[in-house]
């Protein structure tokens, strides 16, 4: 399987990401790029140093995103749902390929979704047969207020749910200290354990 991992400028969390792969998975085939980057741009200095750190070698420079790399990747793994949006903007003929590291490699989030799923519908049919029973009797604005009364509850299991929600992103160290770059590093390390197994 050949992976590509995609950030912002391919100097941070991208590189992170290829050479914690690459460590874990020698014979993988993985490359990184940035949705912003410049043209052979070494990795940051911190980026570096943490990987320095846990003994894994960093040789590294920067590439923007080109179809050529699409095309050659099996999967797109991105940092953050914004990485994942401008793909989807900017590339949208491999949008099956894409996904953010967190989403792809974790299952934990698949029943919390399936809840929301079905609290939206459930609050969607419920207002609606609300609506055609009322809209005849009373203005727009009386309507609204007597929804938001009638299905309050409805609304907080809602926004409950959406709370549970993982934060898809992996934290953008860049500006940062080097204890920073080393959560950042954490937080890497752990979400590719997780894809090794689905892989």
């Amino acid at each position: 399987m050949k992976i590509l991992f995609i950030c912002t400028g391919n100097t941070c969390r991208s590189p992170m990401a290829e050479a914690i792969l690459k460590q874990k998975l020698p014979d993988v085939e993985v490359q990184s790029a940035g949705i912003y980057a410049g043209k052979d741009e070494q990795a940051n200095e911190n980026t570096i140093t943490v990987l320095k750190e846990v003994g894994i070698p960093l040789d590294h420079s920067s590439q923007p995103v080109t179809n050529h790399l699409l095309d050659w990747a099996d999967l797109v793994l991105t940092m953050t749902t914004g990485h994942k949006q401008a793909l989807i903007l900017q590339h949208p003929n491999y949008q099956e390929k894409y996904y953010t590291l967190k989403e792809y490699s974790s299952d934990t989030d698949k029943e919390s979704w399936q809840m929301l799923k079905k609290a939206y519908a459930d609050y969607e049919e419920k207002r609606s047969l609300f609506i055609q029973k009322n809209e005849h009797k009373l203005d727009n604005n009386r309507l609204n207020k007597m929804i938001a009364n009638e299905f309050q509850e409805d609304i907080e299991k809602i926004q409950q749910l959406e709370a549970n929600l993982i934060n898809y992103d992996i934290s953008d160290p860049f500006g940062g200290d080097l204890e920073i770059y080393q959560d950042t590093l954490r937080e890497l390390d752990k979400y590719i354990e997780l894809l090794l197994k689905k892989i």
